[in-house]
């Protein structure tokens, strides 16, 4: 969701043709230069194309589908639509669109989950401009008539693949049924599994599809790192990598929300500031925890991947995979928070024996050789002895004293 910034004089975005207070709003906040998924998308999206967009994160997706959906609202009335994984996500979109359409006086509705939906209701009631929404609220709000999609002109799925990872197939596929007379839609991703596709064929048939970098491409400027270690081994390995990058703003993920608490309570214990982001924690808990994290008040954050689409933080030096994804493809998507916009970014992930197959596997899928080792904390004992969890198998013979004797109790 980054949005380049450039402080050069001339605005390349003028060659869209797009209106003066759109550009106005764009010369204010010094976004000059479009970036190649903007470049490619802008043309057919403005002359109302049906777009499928593939594109790594941080390559400035919001603008490209933002930008044709404010002309087209304000030209031709209508109401945009923009359905996303996560609540930061929602809040972040919402706060990108305000700013670019402010001129116009651009009004959106943020529709999502873990918090009370009278205000939500009551803000649908004053005719939003556009609605940014995830998909099991809006769906709830469509259930209860207290939203319909007849108005909507503009449609836009945003991280179609962590919607469906989350298992949003089933409520992403009654949206699309319940917006067929939609004029346009876009759909954005990072990745184009299957289940994408057959949403594809089904509901954009006619789409345009621009594919900026090939699927699974990380930033260029990002290192990948992965250290081989027991698992019981993780904490210490992450204590020295803390020290050692004492100056980065550090990313951490891991698999569980209750390893995510369990972690950054660990890191707290080290001397460091942390906080954490789980499905666990309230939708204001969440936002303190990012904007104490983006105003480095906590240098650390620790985050399950219900985060990898939602963190809009600029300049994070290093993300760790405490644990690796369940999903590979999530690989992508954590890593893309450092690197961002040409700069340059670490990803180290700690792989426990069993997992070794798994590098293999994420460097098929990024096309890029991740630079491994083992921890000097790490494997002195033989790979083959080491369970599941990367722990030492236990012995499970039975070992009897010699000097123990068993009797039988006289029956009474």
């Amino acid at each position: 969701m980054t949005l380049i910034k450039d402080t050069k004089n001339t605005n390349r975005f003028a060659k869209f043709q797009l209106n003066e207070k759109t550009m106005s709003s764009l010369n204010h906040l010094d976004f000059i230069n479009p970036t190649p998924i903007q470049e490619k998308v802008l043309p057919k999206a403005l002359n109302g194309a049906n777009i499928i967009g593939i594109a790594q994160t941080g390559t400035g997706k919001t603008l490209a589908y933002g930008l044709p959906m404010i002309e087209s609202i304000m030209k031709n009335d209508g109401q945009g639509l923009v359905v996303v994984p996560t609540r930061e996500l929602a809040d972040q979109v919402g706060d990108a669109l305000r700013q670019v359409g402010r001129l116009w006086g651009l009004k959106c509705s943020i529709i999502i989950g873990g918090v009370s939906q009278r205000k939500q209701v009551s803000s649908l009631k004053n005719n939003p401009h556009i609605i940014i929404a995830t998909p099991g609220r809006l769906l709830d709000l469509i259930n209860q008539n207290k939203l319909n999609l007849h108005q909507i002109s503009v449609l836009t799925l945003d991280e179609a693949d962590r919607m469906l990872d989350d298992g949003f197939l089933p409520e992403i596929t009654k949206i699309l049924e319940a917006a067929k007379s939609v004029k346009q839609k876009l759909l954005f991703s990072a990745t184009m599994p299957k289940a994408i596709s057959s949403l594809i064929n089904k509901f954009m048939s006619d789409s345009v599809k621009i594919e900026v970098t090939p699927q699974g491409t990380t930033p260029d400027k990002l290192k990948h790192e992965a250290f081989l270690i027991p698992k019981n081994d993780k904490n210490q390995l992450l204590k020295t990598l803390l020290e050692k990058y004492n100056n980065d703003s550090v990313l951490i993920f891991t698999r569980t929300k209750y390893g995510a608490k369990k972690l950054a309570r660990d890191i707290r214990n080290m001397g460091h500031t942390a906080a954490e982001i789980h499905s666990n924690r309230t939708q204001a808990q969440r936002k303190t925890a990012l904007k104490g994290f983006a105003d480095w008040k906590f240098r650390i954050l620790v985050a399950t991947d219900i985060a990898s689409r939602g963190i809009d933080v600029a300049n994070i030096g290093l993300v760790i995979n405490f644990d690796l994804p369940d999903q590979l493809d999530d690989y992508v998507h954590r890593v893309g928070r450092t690197g961002r916009a040409g700069k340059e970014g670490r990803a180290i992930s700690f792989i426990i024996p069993p997992q070794q197959h798994s590098i293999k596997k994420i460097e098929k899928l990024i096309g890029t050789k991740i630079s491994t080792s083992n921890s000097k904390y790490s494997l002195d004992e033989n790979v083959d002895d080491l369970n599941q969890f990367g722990r030492k198998k236990r012995n499970n013979k039975k070992h009897y004293h010699s000097n123990k004797k068993f009797y039988k109790k006289d029956k009474k």
